[in-house]
């Protein structure tokens, strides 16, 4: 049986260049969209481990990024056409999507753009398209940049640091993510951090509205979101609630910006149950 421990990593020849990816667990296919500075093994193996029972976890490092050549796009918009350049790859015509992070700019990008591909969208700990009103706290900047990062940065940015539960629940996942991880792999330069700002600036702007889109969305849409996450706040969703009839959101307590790390059992839970569930949309 292949899980997060032992599935091996291959290549898929995706616009002249080779793009890593792993694919195990059973069901409809699950793209995992990666976090800045995340790579296949910067997921917490129980999270994905839970999601693997019930979908076929496809795993992968955007182009440039991880084990992944070429170089990482500076728009979200351009990142996101690797994933339906994968799933051909793969012979996958229809799939789901599930972006943490600045991952999730991505996998919005892929929603938008694939209407008819995607299935179903999960997000985590991330923000909606166009400007939102509370920026990234100042605390995010003094321990994301860092070369490399170590248990008491990854407190801060994904978790709550003056819980000590949320503490004890980032030295778990620390430790099971460490069991695979080859920290020279993860992306460690200022050239490289400053693409993915520049990426995520054409979302901001948002020129092709993709967030009055969410008014007649008919992909579901799962949001997940800690109380307290210091680089996409959880309250910058609030504004287009009333007015997304495909969005439900789950806010964690006590938690950050990584609330899937702090409760890996629960947030597949949510996240398995939001997948199996045929939806119907009135608008």
């Amino acid at each position: 049986m292949k899980t997060s421990s032992n599935a091996e990593t291959q290549f898929a020849e995706i616009n002249g260049n080779k793009i890593a990816y792993r694919t195990f667990g059973n069901g409809t296919p699950l793209f995992f969209i990666n976090r800045f500075r995340g790579i296949i093994d910067t997921w917490d193996p129980l999270f994905v481990d839970a999601l693997a029972e019930k979908n076929t976890v496809i795993l992968f490092d955007y182009p440039g990024i991880g084990s992944s050549e070429g170089e990482l796009p500076l728009d979200v918009l351009e990142v996101a056409k690797t994933v339906p350049a994968l799933a051909d790859y793969l012979e996958i015509d229809k799939f789901n999507v599930l972006g943490w992070s600045y991952g999730g700019l991505v996998t919005q990008s892929v929603t938008f753009q694939n209407p008819h591909r995607v299935l179903k969208t999960v997000l985590i700990g991330t923000n909606p398209p166009g400007v939102n009103e509370i920026p990234i706290e100042p605390v995010f900047f003094e321990h994301a940049l860092k070369s490399e990062n170590d248990l008491e940065d990854e407190y801060y940015l994904f978790f709550e640091p003056s819980s000590e539960k949320s503490r004890q629940a980032a030295r778990e996942s620390h430790d099971r993510i460490a069991e695979r991880l080859d920290k020279s792999l993860i992306p460690s330069t200022p050239e490289l951090f400053q693409r993915y700002f520049a990426g995520s600036t054409p979302f901001k702007e948002d020129k092709l509205n993709f967030r009055n889109g969410y008014r007649t969305l008919k992909t579901a849409v799962l949001i997940i979101s800690g109380d307290h996450d210091i680089s996409f706040a959880t309250e910058n969703w609030f504004p287009l609630l009333k007015n997304a009839p495909a969005m439900q959101h789950i806010i964690m307590n006590d938690a950050g910006h990584g609330p899937h790390h702090q409760y890996p059992e629960l947030a597949s839970g949510y996240i398995n149950h939001f997948l199996k569930q045929s939806i119907v949309l009135m608008h």
